[in-house]
């Protein structure tokens, strides 16, 4: 036998484990240990295996436990899969497809119901943004795939302007990133979200942390109350200086600042001058895309458009 066949034989030995993985314990559990000793298998034992014991695991003392573990689930699938540059996309999960918003006009109409026909012609005005987000969100997919560091689209993962975001990758052939979080409505995955992508979180501060921890740009359609409180969260983080700023891009000026008076709120000094220059607004996805390109250096084909900065 010659060296290197030696060095092979002994390389397992050498790296072999030294104990039965959790993985192994867990299902040796579940196979022997009940049959042995039904005595031991009602839910007043204890007589569990703590990471297989789900009603230990949900005991309000173990609540660090658990965000510990929504912190690591998504990052090290992440990781695995690749993922370093996202682009956020915000946005109501009420806005819906052009295409059905014009179906839903024709019923209203057929109904004679003024105030639901009046609805629905603002529905289908708005549907332009879910039709913008699944624009910009395939362009950002197609455009970043030749890049050194391709950039994911990143959404809510719920219906509405959450859907288009995902959709727009799913059509381009790309992957997009979906973090869901238990609500009592509106929300389940939409199906245009890459399976091995696809979270579901508990704690929404834990979900705010990965919409931010790889984004390199936030573009807010317009939305509600969730699309607000995430907008407005990360532009006190970067207004204060605790997380590095980044583009933030508004769909729809018309919309925005039909909602928010940002000039009253310079005038009272609740904000400063400068505090307006964190965003900027746009209107359609090739907009968005020309400032995203020009504030990173991106440019279509090159292979040598400069890295992102460093994660928060």
């Amino acid at each position: 036998m010659d060296a290197t066949t030696k060095a092979d034989t002994a390389k397992p030995k050498l790296t072999a484990r030294n104990f039965p993985s959790a993985e192994q314990e867990a299902s040796q559990e579940a196979t022997q240990l009940l049959p042995a000793a039904p005595r031991y298998d009602g839910p007043e034992s204890s007589y569990r295996l703590a990471f297989t014991d789900t009603d230990f695991l949900l005991r309000p003392e173990l609540r660090p436990v658990r965000m510990q573990l929504e912190l690591l689930k998504p990052e090290l699938v992440q990781q695995e899969q690749g993922i370093e540059s996202t682009i956020v996309i915000f946005g109501s999960a009420r806005i819906p497809a052009e295409a059905l918003a014009s179906e839903q006009l024709a019923t209203a109409q057929a109904s004679g119901n003024a105030a639901a026909v009046k609805r629905a012609e603002m529905q289908l005005r708005m549907s332009r943004f879910y039709e913008e987000a699944r624009r910009f969100a395939h362009l950002v997919t197609a455009r970043s795939q030749t890049l050194a560091t391709p950039l994911y689209v990143v959404t809510g993962g719920g219906p509405g302007i959450m859907e288009a975001g995902n959709r727009g990758a799913f059509e381009c052939g790309g992957k997009s990133i979906g973090l869901n979080i238990v609500l009592p409505h509106e929300q389940a995955p939409n199906p245009y979200i890459t399976p091995e992508l696809c979270f579901q979180f508990h704690y929404f501060a834990l979900r705010k942390m990965h919409f931010l921890m790889r984004s390199v740009a936030l573009v807010a359609f317009p939305g509600g109350f969730g699309t607000l409180d995430e907008l407005f969260e990360a532009m006190t983080l970067m207004q204060t200086g605790k997380c590095r700023r980044r583009p933030i891009l508004l769909f729809g000026r018309e919309f925005w600042t039909r909602l928010i008076n940002f000039d009253w709120l310079v005038e009272t000094g609740m904000i400063s001058p400068g505090d307006v220059d964190l965003f900027r607004f746009v209107e359609t996805a090739e907009e968005a895309w020309q400032i995203l390109a020009q504030d990173y250096g991106l440019h279509a084909g090159d292979p040598q458009a400069r890295e992102f900065e460093e994660d928060i």
